[in-house]
């Protein structure tokens, strides 16, 4: 068979269920050959860097690899960005491009760059495919790469005349193995550490909001009473509701939770990235006593140097812990502290919940209607701004997977091509993404995919005509800030012209009610508001008191 259709039916034999992309005369081949698959979907877009952010998604509600395509050239460096972001997200992805012939990749030639050097940074691995017969093991070291802890983007590049070759090889079948898991003897000190301490205190990152790993820390806190904070990329791995749930940290400014942390004797942190939230806004003199669990061992810091790791799969890790506080029982802990902090934030979500304001809304009344608009296992998706550190702090969840932010990378224009392939995995899912103007406006072109696709999505513009987080941050280190403003389309104009349904709401009280209606009607919604982000220095202002008063 033709090259092009071995690499097709690799994909299919590892269960690959989507393509997003955008085709060029490099990948034609392969593209012919995807067209006859029943199996593996194509879905066109409107830009390269779109599709990679609805391959990020697809990997992040799922757990599974779908891929992004681009072809040589201008195809690839327009993917780059949503790779990157995939990458140090954690999702799993596979990124494939185009090449052009391998008789002049040695010289100046049309269109022509090293692609593959491009995306090393950005990838768990990145290689070329020079001859046809490596295909079946060069897919399945790729998938079993791109889902092996912690998950990532890996970047496969198919040159022009390689996809044309015969080769009598064939796939390979998947075969899964079990991950790793600490040792006994390990567990056994950590334990030992947790049962001694009177205010142990768990940040829980990325690594928890897998299934089973949600499900045992719930099960320890349960029995416990150990409070969890979560990073922004881990909202959902215990209950909003729990008592022992104490919300988000992730802040750059000081926050409440962080004072749980300065109060606590120990630090448990579970699937913790560092890009996530860097130790040195909670550990600022490194003398914090921690215990790392995740499924890798820590990065070198010198705000961050654990007495024990507990090196493996993290659920297993923690049903270890769940069976040493059946036998030996739950030490009191002094917890005091962590459930004034509970209450006192849950006071700051409510406290703007009966606004009833014309000119403007503020973001904590637009975070508690969209709460309240969404059901519990509703999905929302957060673009980068000033809206994004409105939603870490005040938009909780119930379940994991329920509030994705991009948070490692941190790149606008997310939202959008997001929402559409989270729609994609579940249709009848309530998909609600939020996004400022300026990060709408980034992938706007991906309206078209949505209607075209007949996405079930809400997607709510924050509209401030400016970049507002550069502005809150400027504002607080210089006490101003540059030029940052800009005008913006007639949106109910641009809604009507993609097709989409189109909400203005000026007046807060009618914001849930809008919310509650769009995401009960059918195809792709726009729900537009102007957001008072006079809020941010008042929030500013307001945390600083909160360091200075407990």
């Amino acid at each position: 068979m033709k090259a092009s259709d071995l690499f097709v039916r690799c994909l299919e034999e590892e269960g690959v269920e989507y393509i997003f992309g955008v085709p060029g005369e490099e990948n034609a081949d392969f593209m012919m050959s995807l067209e006859k698959s029943d199996k593996v979907k194509f879905v066109l877009v409107r830009h390269e860097q779109g599709a990679a952010f609805m391959a990020e998604i697809y990997g992040r509600v799922t757990g599974n690899p779908a891929g992004c395509l681009g072809t040589l050239g201008p195809g690839a460096t327009n993917l780059i960005t949503g790779v990157a972001d995939s990458n140090m997200d954690r999702a799993p992805m596979l990124v494939l491009t185009g090449q052009g012939s391998t008789d002049r990749l040695h010289k100046e030639s049309h269109q022509i760059m090293n692609v593959v050097e491009m995306f090393r940074p950005v990838t768990k691995w990145a290689t070329t495919i020079y001859h046809a017969d490596s295909i079946p093991e060069i897919v399945r070291k790729s998938v079993r790469l791109a889902r092996t802890e912690k998950p990532g983007a890996i970047h496969i590049e198919l040159p022009e005349d390689v996809a044309k070759h015969d080769t009598t090889a064939a796939p390979m079948k998947p075969k899964r193995f079990r991950r790793s898991v600490a040792d006994d003897k390990i567990v056994d000190k950590a334990f030992e550490s947790i049962r001694k301490a009177k205010r142990p205190i768990i940040i829980a990152g990325n690594g928890t909001i897998r299934r089973r790993a949600s499900q045992q820390l719930r099960k320890l806190c349960e029995k416990s009473g150990i409070g969890v904070i979560s990073t922004m990329m881990a909202k959902g791995c215990v209950d909003m509701d729990a008592d022992y749930c104490l919300y988000t940290i992730g802040l750059g400014s000081k926050d409440r939770v962080v004072l749980a942390v300065e109060d606590a004797d120990l630090v448990i942190t579970l699937g913790f990235d560092m890009v996530e939230y860097h130790p040195r806004l909670w550990n600022p003199n490194g003398d914090k006593h921690i215990i790392h669990a995740d499924f890798l061992p820590a990065e070198i810091d010198q705000n961050y140097h654990p007495d024990v790791e507990l090196i493996g799969d993290l659920a297993h890790t923690l049903w270890m812990l769940n069976e040493r506080f059946d036998r030996d029982g739950v030490p009191k802990y002094d917890l005091d502290q962590q459930r004034k902090i509970r209450t006192e934030m849950a006071a700051d979500f409510a406290e703007h919940a009966n606004d009833d304001t014309t000119d403007a809304i503020r973001p904590q009344k637009a975070l508690w209607d969209a709460r309240q608009a969404l059901d519990k296992n509703g999905l929302l998706l957060s673009d980068v701004g000033a809206h994004k550190m409105w939603i870490a702090r005040h938009f909780q969840c119930h379940e994991p997977n329920t509030c994705l932010i991009p948070n490692g990378f941190c790149s606008m224009g997310f939202a959008l091509p997001g929402a559409i392939a989270a729609s994609l995995v579940d249709p009848d899912r309530e998909v609600l993404g939020i996004s400022g103007d300026g990060g709408f406006l980034m992938n706007v072109q991906e309206m078209e995919t949505a209607k075209r696709l007949g996405s079930n999505i809400v997607m709510m513009v924050w509209e401030d005509k400016r970049y507002g987080l550069i502005a809150w941050k400027q504002t607080n280190e210089f006490g101003k800030h540059t030029d940052l403003d800009f005008d913006n389309p007639d949106w109910m104009q641009l809604a009507s012209a993609f097709g989409w349904h189109g909400h203005q709401v000026n007046r807060s009280v009618e914001l849930e009610g809008t919310l509650r209606k769009a995401l009960k009607e059918k195809g792709p919604s726009l729900v537009v508001i102007p957001i008072d982000y006079r809020e941010n220095q008042i929030l500013t202002k307001k945390l600083g008191e909160i360091t200075a008063s407990i």
